[in-house]
């Protein structure tokens, strides 16, 4: 069974203070991050209404279109960015409510469309992954004092729950036609990760703790799936939920649902077993076999994907060997490395978590940060080169924004409510009314 390395299995990392979780010093290189990313950001939104894909400049690339699923990240971003007192936030969080209530709703079917086009052409298809982030937003919106995040969750969470959960087998479906007549076969498990990250966030925003049971449900089943396959998780699956282990290898690097094991996807899925746990039970007898998972999954990926070609950095996918497949190091990666590392560090207490913080941190600032143009790069190569073949451009914040929040604060508590929180502005009269 996979161990946690030490850290002396990862590259050396400085001692440099910045780089030290809990260090002052590190405080304030994430804080300026924190703000730098609200300022790089804050000319998302279009004049057609939605999030438009951002260049390395911050303007935005028309030919991207108009993301739906983007313009749900941007106002979650920016919903936390007001609840941390940054000018303007608030208006960009309606601009995307807003949106989000518009052009990008389909009035005639229901749901949302997964993109407009820059001349206003819907994209077909209702897909659980744009759905997910719908929730999360309206949830980010409504905690942000939205005056109409509330009516956004009520009518995202109405629509997920009668087309995208199965209740049958606790997992979320994947895609349908755009009328919601016809159901692809394909079952995913990326959808479902990012439905467990909504479903924990309005448990937390709301107290409804039945969302939380969803989340549940979804990971005991990612568990059992990654422990019989030695804590590499299948991704793809067939309607009845059986692994398709080759899905997509003619197509090896997709941004959503490429080949392989995707060892990101196991750093990720670990920090939500962990903020489930926390947050679900208040034994540790009741956490451990949560946790434990947890930290084999951040082991298997580390193990896997960590300088697996002699270069620092994490590859995007490997083979079922663990033998890497696609090389590029995408950002969102060691975003997610910064959460997981910090998390299991607060969870268990072990050095090493702290250890492999500062190496990720360490690599983020020397490698990811654009320190003249702001953001971060969101592709490099096996040589950490900065490429643009799978992400062009610097698309959207949300990866990397919340790597800058989650590793300061209450680990079992969803970011948007940790941060409402701990600046002062307690529980949402929704959730303190249940």
């Amino acid at each position: 069974m996979t161990t946690t390395p030490n850290h002396s299995e990862a590259s050396p990392s400085a001692t440099n203070p910045r780089y030290l979780l809990g260090n002052e010093a590190n405080r304030i290189f994430m804080a300026s991050q924190t703000y730098g990313f609200l300022d790089f950001g804050r000319g998302f939104p279009t004049e057609q209404g939605g999030a438009g894909w951002l260049n390395d400049d911050g303007s935005i690339d028309p030919d991207q279109g108009i993301q739906t699923w983007i313009t749900c990240r941007m106002t979650h971003v920016y919903a936390i960015g007001s609840l941390l007192g940054y000018p303007g936030a608030s208006e960009l969080v309606h601009r995307g409510v807003q949106a989000l209530q518009g052009n990008l709703h389909d009035d005639e079917h229901g749901g949302w469309y997964p993109s407009v086009s820059w001349q206003g052409q819907p994209e077909s298809g209702k897909s659980c992954y744009t759905h997910a982030f719908v929730v999360l937003a309206a949830s980010s919106a409504m905690l942000a004092g939205d005056p109409d995040g509330q009516a956004l969750l009520d009518q995202a969470l109405e629509i997920f729950n009668r087309y995208f959960w199965d209740d049958e087998k606790g997992l979320a479906v994947d895609t349908w036609n755009s009328e919601f007549t016809r159901l692809d076969p394909y079952r995913g498990l990326n959808a479902n990760m990012h439905s467990t990250e909504a479903f924990l966030a309005v448990a937390d925003a709301t107290g409804k703790e039945d969302y939380r049971e969803r989340a549940g449900r979804i990971i005991d089943q990612v568990i059992s799936w990654a422990e019989n396959n030695q804590w590499r998780i299948p991704e793809h699956f067939n309607s009845d939920w059986q692994a398709d282990l080759d899905y997509n290898q003619d197509n090896k690097a997709d941004q959503f649902k490429p080949y392989g094991a995707t060892p990101g996807h196991g750093i990720e899925w670990a920090r939500l077993i962990t903020q489930y746990a926390l947050s679900r039970f208040d034994q540790d007898a009741d956490r451990r076999r949560y946790i434990e998972a947890a930290e084999h999954l951040f082991a298997r990926a580390v193990e896997d994907g960590w300088a697996a070609d002699g270069a620092e950095g994490l590859v995007y996918t490997t083979d079922w060997q663990g033998r890497p497949v696609v090389h590029d190091r995408m950002h969102w990666t060691l975003a997610e490395a910064l959460n997981t590392s910090s998390t299991l560090y607060a969870a268990t207490g072990k050095a090493t978590y702290a250890d492999w913080y500062a190496t990720f941190c360490s690599y983020v600032d020397h490698y990811l940060i654009d320190h003249q143009g702001g953001s971060w790069w969101h592709q490099l190569d096996a040589n950490n080169h900065v490429i643009g073949t799978v992400w062009p451009g610097k698309s959207d914040l949300y990866h990397a924004f919340q790597s800058t929040l989650i590793p300061y604060n209450d680990p079992a508590v969803s970011i948007a409510t940790a941060i409402k929180k701990a600046c002062g502005q307690g529980q949402t009269d929704q959730a303190q009314a249940r």
